[in-house]
């Protein structure tokens, strides 16, 4: 189903040129086009920033008018997503492939999460922008596709912890919706801090992720102390007068 006026969809994107023989010119144009806007938003904000880069400079870049690149994408930080979507999603296929009954939470986790850190390995400085751009990335025509990606990461990571709690692997009373959210939340930070490392090294990181994942799913076997929490009063606000 296309949506917003974008002419292409995702199977058609993928296509390589020689099984496009048998689309149309107007067909073969239009891929040809989002190709060009993708390499040239690509080339642009390695090459100047994200900040400094405008979109007319993109469309200048990739031969198109200003309005077709907006046919594509809604603003510069859409056109951010929109180079990244298509390969995001492929990844997170494989990675939901990756994931088996017949092996540990810990390591069906690890092949999941490994398979991200691989893809945003490979082009480190635009996963760095894109980790800064996605924090409140709420709207735009490429938003739908980024978050509909990531909820696919999120099931799949709760999945897998259901899966464990089926299996015994793991025994909590907590939903395992939560677990999953947590076990997620980690291997964002852990991913964020990984990204900032030079050189990017994906075995190491893979490494410090399990070490934290580890701790989270062993415990810290704390005693009943540790839960407390006194209610704060809120200090009075004294007045100048």
């Amino acid at each position: 189903m296309r949506r917003h006026g974008s002419a292409v969809t995702t199977a058609e994107k993928a296509q390589p040129a020689s099984s496009r023989i048998g689309l149309g010119l107007r067909e073969r144009n239009k891929i040809d086009k989002l190709r060009r806007i993708k390499d040239a938003a690509r080339e642009l904000f390695l090459s100047k920033g994200f900040d400094d880069t405008t979109t007319r400079e993109i469309a200048l870049r990739a031969g198109v008018g200003i309005g077709t690149l907006f046919i594509y994408a809604d603003n510069k930080r859409d056109l951010l997503f929109l180079v990244a979507n298509e390969e995001l999603a492929e990844t997170t296929s494989k990675a939901e492939a990756s994931a088996g009954d017949d092996i540990s939470c810990l390591q069906n986790l690890l092949s999941v999460f490994r398979h991200h850190y691989e893809f945003f390995g490979r082009q480190p400085q635009l996963s760095r922008l894109m980790l800064r751009e996605m924090m409140f990335y709420e709207e735009g025509r490429q938003a739908d596709q980024f978050r509909a990606t990531r909820e696919r990461i999120i099931r799949l990571v709760v999945s897998i912890m259901d899966q464990a709690k089926a299996a015994g692997m793991i025994r909590s009373s907590e939903d395992s919706g939560f677990i999953g959210w947590v076990a997620f939340c980690i291997y964002q930070v852990e991913l964020r801090r990984w990204l900032a490392t030079k050189p990017l090294d994906v075995d190491e990181g893979i490494a410090s992720l399990r070490r934290a994942l580890e701790l989270f799913m062993r415990g810290l076997t704390p005693i009943e102390s540790c839960f407390v929490v006194r209610r704060q009063h809120p200090k009075p606000v004294r007045s100048n007068r």
